[in-house]
């Protein structure tokens, strides 16, 4: 059973996994868009999301872990100097994913794989709606009425003597 086992197997082994999604990548970063499969471009995204992430923190640090997975210095370099800086204010979702029609010979779903060009610009977070902020308040003068109580009569009961029997 597969339980707990994250990602696609692609029809390939590891080893030639590995470097098809190290080569996609590389494309993607390059040209920053891709044409292929829909379940290696799902799989794609979880890469190239992972090192635009390492790249927001430009440091020695997070450029040796993205050499690790993406083995040519000039993309590296342009990563880390037009990429990332992109998306510093983006809080993740970097790629976009749009679906295409099946390919011709063997009728795979197809998608185009692509960076986001939109500036960012969160959204304001739902709150509660603030009757204060709603509606203004009017503050009107406070009119007492007298409300006329009826009067109610206590009947008091006496203790009620008892008969003797004379």
């Amino acid at each position: 059973m597969r339980h707990n086992k994250i990602g696609r197997r692609l029809g390939r082994k590891p080893s030639h996994r590995v470097h098809m999604m190290r080569n996609m990548v590389i494309s993607l970063l390059d040209h920053e868009k891709v044409t292929t499969t829909i379940t290696r471009a799902k799989e794609l995204r979880r890469d190239v999301e992972r090192v635009i992430t390492m790249a927001k923190t430009d440091d020695l640090h997070s450029r040796r872990q993205v050499l690790k997975n993406v083995h040519d210095r000039k993309i590296v370099a342009k990563l880390f100097e037009t990429i990332a800086p992109r998306y510093q204010d983006r809080p993740g979702g970097y790629t976009r994913i749009i679906r295409l029609n099946p390919r011709v010979g063997d009728n795979a779903p197809m998608a185009i794989i692509e960076l986001i060009e939109e500036e960012f610009s969160p959204k304001q977070k739902k709150s509660a709606p603030k009757a204060e902020e709603a509606k203004p308040v009017i503050e009107e003068p406070v009119v007492e009425e007298v409300v006329a109580e009826a009067a109610v009569d206590e009947v008091v009961e006496e203790p009620a003597e008892e008969k003797s029997a004379d």
